[in-house]
């Protein structure tokens, strides 16, 4: 055999072997059929995995017991209850809850309140149970006593967890309640239903609507001041609202025992300017309701508090109640004592005195 013997001229690019290419083995069709066949199992057990976690869901099975309390604040905010019921651990799958609400009808059954819901509730028990007419509304009994003022019973109501102040201020000021004591009233502030929050023990939803609270109130109070009493009340040549405005004062300055006489004392100053203190009624509890909450009232406010419920400056009824009386109070607005009384001051008893002159009274206060 020849050896090539010719030189590679340096221009030349060295030749290098070229390398053998490698076959890729074929699959057989049966490794091919058994790799589908896994990937569809695979996928079959997910979506079979993932379709049982959302029966499961839907229908309350195999869930671990759990139970929360759901406030609805705004019922056209359905996702606010979504969110508080998958926080809570009560459903897992809030598109497909909310799926269901849509096709059911069920969000727009939710109604404001608070309810107490658990997670053995399927999604319709779920639904069924943020409605109107739901048995999982949460109640709460709040006593409204007798004095408190408007703002008093709001704020109460606020912590009781019925409504919010600045809910229940925008219905009191600006809900036109059918009521015919209320017609000539105008709308605009909250303190205008002063006198009508009828004193008594509530059973309110929490979370209730402001104005369903507010009329429930007003509802008590019509029935309480009935045909027969609004009769009385004609025949006194006083309105209903001066009535309730007497009845208020009574009800923030009685000790619990003198309310007729407290009422003899406020009718003497008014039917008689020309005596007694010259028409002017001389309370402490018309400026209280004008001072900030928890101030005292002083001698000095007599002559400082600009208000027109300062009775110290403006002769006769300030323009409205002070506060919401009870019945008993009423009763003594209607039915006063007869004295010759103009004068009361608190004991160290813990009783009123009651005085004709000014001169018995001072000389009381001075003892």
């Amino acid at each position: 055999m020849q050896r090539d013997t010719r030189r590679r001229r340096p221009e030349e690019p060295e030749r290098r072997a070229t390398p053998q290419r490698r076959t890729k083995a074929k699959r057989s069709p049966l490794t091919n059929s058994i790799v589908y066949l896994v990937v569809v199992v695979a996928i079959s057990m997910v979506l079979a995995a993932v379709g049982w976690s959302m029966a499961n869901d839907m229908l309350a099975l195999n869930k671990t017991s759990t139970s929360a309390t759901i406030t609805v604040e705004d019922e056209n905010d359905f996702g606010s209850v979504v969110d508080q019921l998958k926080t809570n651990n009560i459903i897992e799958h809030t598109v497909l809850f909310r799926l269901f609400a849509a096709v059911t009808g069920g969000d727009d059954e939710i109604a404001q309140g608070t309810y107490v819901v658990d997670s053995d509730m399927d999604y319709r028990a779920l639904l069924n149970s943020l409605s109107s007419s739901s048995s999982n509304r949460k109640e709460v009994e709040v006593t409204i006593t007798e004095g408190m003022t408007v703002q008093q019973i709001f704020q109460l109501l606020e912590e009781e967890g019925v409504s919010t102040v600045d809910k229940l201020n925008d219905m009191a000021a600006n809900h036109d309640y059918a009521f015919s004591f209320l017609q000539d009233i105008p709308l605009g502030d909250p303190n205008r239903l002063e006198g009508y929050l009828f004193p008594d023990t509530y059973d309110f939803y929490m979370g209730e609507d402001a104005r369903y609270v507010i009329n429930k109130m007003l509802v008590n109070f019509d029935s309480r001041v009935n045909d027969d009493i609004r009769a009385q009340i004609e025949e006194t040549g006083y309105s209903i609202r001066e009535i309730l405005t007497i009845a208020s004062m009574i009800e923030k300055e009685t000790d619990g025992t003198d309310r007729a006489n407290i009422a003899s004392v406020i009718y003497n100053r008014l039917n008689n300017p020309g005596g007694g203190t010259a028409g002017y009624l001389n309370i402490d509890a018309t400026i209280q309701y004008v001072l900030p909450e928890g101030e005292i009232v002083s001698e000095e406010d007599y002559h400082t508090v600009q208000s027109p419920y300062n009775t110290y400056e403006n002769k006769g009824l300030p323009p409205g109640p002070i506060a919401n009386p009870g019945m008993e109070s009423i009763m003594a607005a209607l039915n006063p004592n007869s004295t010759n009384y103009y004068y009361y001051a608190l004991g160290d008893d813990g009783v009123h005195h009651f005085f004709s002159t000014n001169s018995a009274f001072q000389a009381f206060l001075n003892s």
